[in-house]
């Protein structure tokens, strides 16, 4: 049976620089007992238990911490072999120094460990790492993630962090390396246009490297290369490179011949590039069948011959466009954003989990309350610096101006791990 704890006493983490210090390094940790060390060394390894001899690889040490904490926790135990013999280790305050080093430096985020020495009668000590994953998902400093099945370790595939953002709102996917991606994947000319309008003279020798890493936040180093974040692609990625490095980023645009999505296709484009391109592609897209005004149209007579392109209001659909592409759930896979354009109506469907967001949080957005999940990439997209031109208000400017323009109210539903607003227009 998996054992998830492996004491009873209870802990209480540090808060603050200094007592972490202090904890760590200089305080004793409460004992654990050796029957209770034995007892949880009889089961052998399992899903919440890794035993080792010692402690001879670093790296491989912090991709089994990464792999128990993405597990919800577990324990390490140092100096007792496979075949549960006690050996012990030589220096266990040695030990218990570089577990704490590695917890804090090379795990994102960092771990705050509970290490235990027991000491046996024949001399013999070994020392037992207790992990609670309470942040997940962990990752090692070279952007790996790493999860535990059984007694075995394996590196996340798609499906496995998917899993893991799962259980909470994935606030940090937008700061997660893109694995793949390079320096030369940033389209350098739309970076530079960004930050001159910070700074009157650009530093020479453009140091892009400095700049995304330092500067914006939307890089990291891994085994000194510079690896651009999610963000970082997606702000500024070059268009051509995106297919490859994001493909879940591209939006799916349909021209629907009728009021619903069960009528006839006229049209259906993939939209692919950065944030930039996608903004302007879906605009263009919609402007090919909408006419989006800033007043009213005049009214179409009855009896007119051809039936008139409906009309929406060009700020209503700027802000429903902009919200999408900021607010999307970067972390769901295999569901797009896609604009469906009828007859008489736009639908934008973005991936957004229902859990932890309906419905009081869909009520509150109507008001102007924020509920980012990328705030980093939010910040830079409505900066007029980026580039854009988009309309101030937000959700409230939107749901006023739409309403106003078409007579009818903005529909904002959210289900089946989707966020969907449907505008109105004038025909």
């Amino acid at each position: 049976m998996a054992r998830r704890k492996f004491r009873n006493n209870q802990r209480h983490e540090p808060s603050t620089e200094r007592s972490l210090h202090e904890y760590f390094i200089s305080t004793p940790a409460p004992q654990t007992s050796r029957s209770e060390l034995m007892r949880l060394v009889r089961g052998g390894e399992d899903t919440f238990l890794e035993l080792k001899v010692k402690l001879s690889n670093p790296e491989r040490v912090a991709q089994e911490i990464v792999a128990l904490a993405n597990a919800g926790g577990g324990t390490i135990i140092f100096g007792i072999s496979d075949q549960m013999r006690i050996e012990g280790v030589d220096d266990p305050e040695e030990v218990q120094r570089e577990l704490v080093q590695i917890c804090r430096e090379q795990i994102v985020p960092p771990l705050f460990p509970y290490i235990d020495c027991i000491s046996f009668d024949s001399g013999r000590r070994v020392v037992a790492l207790e992990i609670r994953g309470k942040r997940r998902p962990y990752r090692t400093r070279d952007g790996r993630l790493f999860v535990r099945f059984g007694a075995e370790k394996r590196e996340a595939s798609p499906d496995d962090i998917t899993a893991l953002l799962d259980e909470g709102r994935p606030f940090d996917y937008e700061t997660m390396p893109v694995i793949g991606a390079r320096l030369e994947d940033i389209d350098e000319a739309h970076l530079w246009s960004f930050m001159r309008e910070f700074a009157e003279e650009v530093p020479d020798g453009f140091p892009t490297a400095d700049v995304l890493e330092r500067d914006l936040l939307l890089a990291t180093n891994i085994a000194g290369a510079l690896v651009p974040t999610v963000a970082g692609i997606l702000l500024f990625g070059r268009n051509d490179r995106m297919a490859e490095l994001l493909p879940g980023a591209a939006v799916t645009a349909i021209r629907f011949a009728g009021d619903s999505t069960q009528a006839p296709v006229i049209e259906q484009a993939e939209l692919i590039g950065n944030l930039f391109a996608l903004y302007e592609a879906a605009l263009r897209f919609i402007a090919r069948y909408c006419d989006l005004l800033i007043e009213r149209p005049r009214a179409v007579l009855p009896d007119a011959p051809v039936v008139g392109r409906a009309a929406y209001h060009r700020d209503a659909v700027s802000e429903a466009i902009a919200n999408a592409l900021i607010h999307r759930d970067l972390s769901v896979r295999e569901q797009p954003t896609r604009i469906h354009v009828f007859d008489r109506a736009i639908e934008i469907c973005n991936p957004r989990r229902t859990a932890g967001f309906a419905h009081a949080a869909q009520r509150a957005i109507r008001f102007g309350v924020p509920q980012r999940l990328n705030p980093q990439l939010a910040a830079i997209f409505s900066n007029p610096a980026y580039g854009l031109d988009l309309p101030r208000g937000g959700m409230p400017m939107m749901l006023r101006r739409a309403r106003v323009f078409s007579g009818q109210k903005v529909e904002i539903r959210a289900f089946n791990d989707e966020f969907r607003v449907r505008l109105h227009g004038v025909t």
